[in-house]
């Protein structure tokens, strides 16, 4: 069971909402949102509705404003929420991922179990083209050091960058969502 609760004014003030379950358009609910609880579960947050444009990738705790959550700015549209069971949790490593220099799988490959707080470190490169998610869910960031723009990543093929969200190869860090 995953709840979440929107506050349209910093520090859980002012009007709010109390979500469960994946909702395609929040905006009916409220206008803007400024902090959020999240009480359980992992959560994807997008700025427009129908689950597109921007993502926030959060998971339990307190964000009294939005930038403690990443955020650009106060406008959350759309919600879903996922929770992962591993088919490699027995084996001790729930958690794989290949990253490739170019699209279709070509190219440098890397693969990872672990957090990534600098690709530029170790893949040599910060474009990452194409990537195969084998076990775990995955928040990808724009920058270094887990900042910037999200991208949401969970156990499947990208054949190309635009297909997990981005607008360009840039990535900077990158990080596994541990928190269920």
């Amino acid at each position: 069971m995953s709840k979440i609760t929107f506050y349209e004014d910093k520090n859980f003030q002012g009007r709010s909402y109390e979500c469960d379950t994946d909702c395609p358009d929040v905006h009916p609910h409220f206008s803007r949102c400024n902090s959020i609880k999240v009480d359980s579960g992992c959560w994807v947050l997008y700025e427009r509705p129908n689950y597109a444009g921007y993502q926030y990738v959060l998971t339990r705790g307190e964000f009294p404003e939005y930038q403690r959550w990443m955020g650009y700015s106060d406008t959350i549209r759309s919600c879903r929420t996922f929770s992962y069971v591993s088919s490699r949790e027995a084996s001790g490593s729930p958690y794989r991922m290949r990253i490739y220099e170019r699209p279709d799988f070509q190219g440098q490959m890397m693969e990872f179990g672990e957090d990534c707080d600098s690709v530029q470190d170790r893949f040599r490169s910060r474009d990452i083209y194409s990537a195969n998610v084998m076990d775990g869910y995955w928040t990808l960031y724009e920058h270094p050091n887990y900042r910037g723009r999200q991208y949401f990543m969970r156990p499947g093929e990208y054949r190309k960058f635009s297909e997990w969200g981005a607008t360009c190869a840039t990535t900077g860090s990158f990080r596994r969502i541990t928190d269920f």
